[in-house]
């Protein structure tokens, strides 16, 4: 299958690596000036694997989408819009569009399919999502994990799970678009929740955390026609361990060096998620106090122990 990868940063680029390793043939395309595809171009290495030379490394966006079958977008989910205004110049009859970012639009609270779904027509570009748990540090030594793809397309997903499962990588084929899709964006926000529960000293709560968490996800994801389950499968509660405890989360790393007072210069995508969930939670009439406390911590200057604690204050309720 020939597959393009839109987006040469950590995931993206983990994302080519093993594509190629199952026998695709993969071109990794990321922006002309950007370091991470500099340094693939000059070296077919980064910080966190080797490219084989089977790899094409390029900046040229219209050969890359025009060669391909599928085409696989990982970059900031907050520039997809803007990224697809330039994609859909392209003929995409024909091809399948798989979007592997974690995110929500804040500027509209869509999620990252809708968004896509201004650009093509789906009965001729159908859109998949690529979601779940992993790090590329733990990928290239060999340890395996599960994910989840997702589409309205049944057709699709079975044809992607099948093509892209491997011993490194069970595929697991999504049955709930608009869960998987809010499941893996907001993972994202309790992430950094975690990192700040971590950098105020209180890594004890969050057990509780991933509890309560998994439930206002959930609940977020019912008011939005979605299949309130998705939060407890690979999507979201199936990504804690990765996203609220790895060293290598950026998430938890950022919501701890948040709290430190520490500069954290990599992607965080929770960040502009918190926004744009509360914006979905504001139009569904849903309450998200996990994610409300991380806003108010990001962007009003709470106090973070005091907001934090305060989650675990709230008048008495029943769990379920």
């Amino acid at each position: 299958m020939k597959i393009s990868v839109l987006g040469c940063g950590r995931w993206g680029s983990c994302i080519a690596w093993y594509l190629d390793r199952i026998g695709h043939e993969v071109v990794s395309c990321g922006l002309k000036d950007a370091p991470e595809l500099q340094q693939l171009l000059n070296t077919h290495h980064n910080d966190y694997l080797t490219f084989p030379d089977s790899i094409e490394v390029t900046y040229d966006l219209e050969y890359a989408v025009n060669r391909a079958e599928v085409i696989v977008i990982s970059i900031s989910s907050q520039y997809l819009r803007s990224y697809m205004e330039d994609i859909a110049k392209n003929d995409l009859s024909g091809k399948a569009i798989v979007l592997c970012m974690k995110g929500i639009e804040v500027a509209t609270g869509c999620r990252l399919s809708e968004v896509v779904g201004d650009f093509v027509d789906e009965s001729k570009t159908p859109v998949a999502v690529w979601v779940g748990p992993g790090h590329p540090q733990d990928y290239v030594k060999g340890v395996p994990n599960c994910m989840v793809i997702d589409s309205n397309n049944d057709e699709l997903k079975k044809r992607l799970v099948k093509a892209f499962n491997s011993e490194l990588i069970r595929f697991y084929i999504g049955t709930d678009l608009i869960g998987s899709e809010i499941g893996a964006a907001a993972k994202n926000v309790i992430g950094i929740a975690a990192g700040m529960l971590d950098g105020t000293g209180c890594t004890s709560i969050k057990g509780a955390l991933m509890a309560r968490g998994t439930r206002e996800i959930a609940r977020l994801i019912k008011a939005a026609g979605g299949n309130e389950l998705s939060a407890y499968g690979l999507c979201h509660l199936g990504d804690y361990e990765a996203t609220l405890f790895s060293q290598w989360s950026h998430n938890r790393r950022y919501g701890e060096d948040f709290v430190k007072g520490v500069k954290f210069d990599k992607l965080a995508e929770g960040v502009m998620t918190s926004k744009a969930l509360l914006k979905l939670a504001d139009k569904l009439g849903v309450e998200l106090p996990i994610t409300q406390s991380v806003y108010r911590i990001l962007f009003e200057n709470a106090d973070p122990k005091d907001e934090l604690s305060q989650l675990f204050l709230r008048s008495i309720k029943e769990e379920f």
